[in-house]
């Protein structure tokens, strides 16, 4: 038979592990904001083909799994990105970077055994023979995919690279740009 301070007993329980599951709840809730976003953030510094590549594979796998991606070119990535070098307006030491680096994507080489061009020449080659898309191709799909794609200001101004030599449709932005899809991100590269 049960008594009356059991039944109190059991109600002041009861009570107390509804308080405890709303406390729970309301900081499991709280916890879940701090989480990344379902994003990828990669970093683009290098301005090798194969490299390249390999980002923008990697991007549009992203989106393909259904995670937003941000690509933030830097230095010598800079020259995946523009269209062509000018250097008309230019000082010296920006003329000097716009010729030591490749015009654009076109002009790219590999970073292993690139023998003066002629090993990214023979990997465009077997590329295409195997129906795998250029990088041009594969830049074009990402940002129609909604790849957001992101040019280093601060690298531009320190290589002399102005808006006017950049791919149409990308975002401009600094370090801040970068750390704060970073942060929000479950995945950053470097490559």
């Amino acid at each position: 038979m049960t008594t009356i301070t059991d039944t109190d007993a059991i109600a002041k329980l009861e009570a107390r592990l509804v308080k405890l599951e709303q406390e729970y709840g309301d900081r499991i809730a709280e916890l879940e904001t701090q989480l990344p976003s379902h994003r990828v953030t990669i970093v683009c510094f290098s301005g090798d083909y194969d490299r390249a590549m390999a980002a923008f594979i990697i991007a549009t796998g992203a989106l393909a799994m259904g995670y937003e991606c941000s690509m933030y070119f830097t230095f010598w990535g800079l020259s995946v990105i523009k269209n062509e070098a000018q250097t008309s307006g230019k000082s010296l030491p920006e003329k000097m970077f716009t010729m030591m680096l490749p015009e654009n994507m076109a002009k790219l080489g590999i970073s292993k055994m690139n023998f003066a061009g002629v090993g990214a020449k023979m990997m465009r080659g077997i590329m295409r023979d195997k129906n795998v898309a250029t990088l041009d191709e594969l830049m074009e799909v990402a940002q129609e995919m909604g790849v957001r794609i992101i040019s280093c200001t601060m690298a531009m101004d320190i290589m002399g690279v102005r808006d006017e030599e950049m791919k149409d449709g990308l975002d401009f932005g600094g370090v801040g740009t970068f750390l704060g899809d970073a942060m929000d991100s479950r995945v950053t590269l470097f490559i």
